[in-house]
């Protein structure tokens, strides 16, 4: 049976007061708040309705975002950087909360709350919701934590990491990109006593400290840092500052005395050098012999994956993996360092790089009048974009196929936003036939691109997405393929939509 949280424990947990209301009747205004007496630990139960057969009201679901409330959840009304979780309260409420937490200032404005709700109240929420996914964490000792952390890659890493370990073991992921702060928080709370490693996508780049204070949280035995580039630098204000900020995990790591390995990506000099910082063992993994782990031979095969050689321990083995696109021998080689760490054997780790599930970007589609359409339209940065430029410089295409990229803003890159979208059009020149640019960042692409020698009738700049998706249903042929790639916010799989062949 699966573990579950009682309110006596949350109270405890995380230090908060229980409002109830007085015996007054339904709807009576709440002025009597106790902090409950109860240790984490206690067998002591709540009379609060909605309580289990013991007469503890449990709950196994957390959430911030009211959107995502289920009937018995409790909500949790953190602070944002737009709006503050307690204006959504009373939505909450309307989808069927049963537990809130919330903060001091807030419930001495109210003169009535409802005394069906649980509510445990706490001088600062955030801070409160740490302190209970801590407690929660803490109960699983036994479990194996891997933090992986890096400006670009954690996702595909993590679930590479993921499907490989899972030949073994009972292995907890956190989901899609999920990787924030706060957002990792609920999905923490889900551990279970029966996962055996836990593989945790730690996203950073808003602040310094936001790493070390998730750490804090997850307690990773094992740090894997991919790079460090220029995601994010908009708000990080410098490379180096980026570097710091990821250097967190490695510097919260225990002592190798103490299980701890900071695993790290040799071919980054800024990755590399963190292991200065940090007392756990270090373990290096990238393209030069000298690392404890290192390919070579790298040859990209365009769809079919990659092939390379892979060194360890004197041995030599040679995989073809379904991968897309050379860079991913990085990945590669993140998933089989944590695999090797855990003690796993080459056949379990070989078996779990083939799984074509753990594949999560460039997804393949069928496109208008008989193209491909190679969607990355997820996220981008410079080193993302030109290696996605890169594989589709590898498809091998038949005599009247062509290559086209379609590019749209690449953000959050502070002073460097300009050099990465004229890094972007000068490797277009290199492998498209035609490139389409959509947003006032990737017109840049488009006019170093025509700056460089690429013909003006093979660059097209659209006024709007709109525009490029009529260009493109227009303008495709059989056998071309068609790279569509921009961060997030620039929304492009709106055009991959109009553009994919109808099933």
């Amino acid at each position: 049976m699966d573990n579950k949280l009682t309110l006596p424990v949350i109270i405890a947990a995380t230090g908060g007061s229980l409002w109830a209301s007085p015996a007054t009747g339904a709807g009576a205004s709440f002025t009597t708040p106790y902090t409950s007496p109860v240790a984490p630990d206690s067998d002591s139960t709540s009379t609060n309705p909605g309580s289990d057969s013991q007469g503890a009201l449990t709950f196994d679901r957390f959430v911030y975002d009211s959107r995502e409330v289920t009937p018995g959840a409790f909500f949790v009304a953190l602070p944002g950087e737009v709006t503050d979780g307690h204006n959504f309260i009373k939505s909450a409420l309307a989808g069927g909360a049963t537990g809130c937490l919330v903060r001091q200032d807030w419930v001495a404005q109210q003169s009535e709350l409802d005394p069906g709700v649980a509510w445990v109240v706490v001088p600062e929420t955030l801070g409160a919701f740490q302190k209970l996914t801590a407690y929660w964490r803490n109960q699983f000792s036994d479990l194996t934590v891997i933090g992986v952390t890096g400006s670009v890659g954690k996702t595909s890493t993590k679930e590479l990491m993921a499907a490989v370990l899972g030949q073994q073991f009972q292995v907890f992921k956190t989901p899609k990109s999920i990787n924030t702060e706060q957002s990792i928080l609920p999905i923490l709370l889900k551990l279970q006593a029966s996962d055996q490693v836990a593989v945790v996508e730690m996203g950073a780049g808003y602040e310094l400290g936001e790493l070390r204070r998730l750490c804090g949280v997850a307690q990773p035995r094992i740090g894997v840092v991919l790079n460090v580039s220029h995601s994010h630098i908009g708000r990080m204000g410098s490379l180096e500052n980026i570097a710091l900020n990821k250097s967190e995990l490695v510097q919260s790591l225990p002592p190798a005395t103490q299980g701890g390995v900071a695993v790290l990506n040799g071919d980054d000099f800024r990755v590399k050098g963190m292991a200065n910082v940090t007392t756990a063992r270090i373990f290096y993994y990238g393209l030069e012999p000298s690392y404890d782990l290192y390919a070579s031979e790298v040859e990209g095969l365009g769809l079919d994956g990659i092939r390379f050689k892979v060194h360890y321990a004197g041995q030599t083995r040679t995989l073809a993996l379904p991968l897309l696109g050379k860079h991913s021998v990085h990945t590669a080689l993140a998933a089989i360092a944590v695999a090797l760490l855990c003690g796993m054997d080459w056949p379990e780790i070989e078996q779990g790089l083939q799984d074509r599930g753990a594949q999560v970007r460039l997804v393949l589609l069928p496109g208008a009048n008989g193209s491909t359409i190679i969607d990355d339209c997820y996220n981008a940065s410079a080193v993302s974009t030109l290696a996605a430029l890169e594989l589709l410089k590898d498809i091998k295409l038949s005599p009247e196929g062509r290559r086209l990229a379609v590019l749209g803003d690449m953000l959050e890159l502070g002073d460097f936003e300009q050099e990465a979208h004229f890094q972007v059009g000068r490797k277009a020149v290199e492998v498209v036939d035609a490139f389409v640019v959509v947003g006032p960042l990737a017109t840049l692409a488009g006019e170093e691109a025509l700056r460089q020698g690429m013909p003006s009738e093979k660059v097209i700049f659209a006024d709007s997405k709109a525009g490029a998706a009529e260009w493109l249903r227009e303008n495709l042929q059989p056998h071309d393929y068609v790279l569509i790639k921009a961060s997030r916010g620039s929304r492009l799989e709106e055009i991959v939509e109009k553009v994919r062949a109808a099933n």
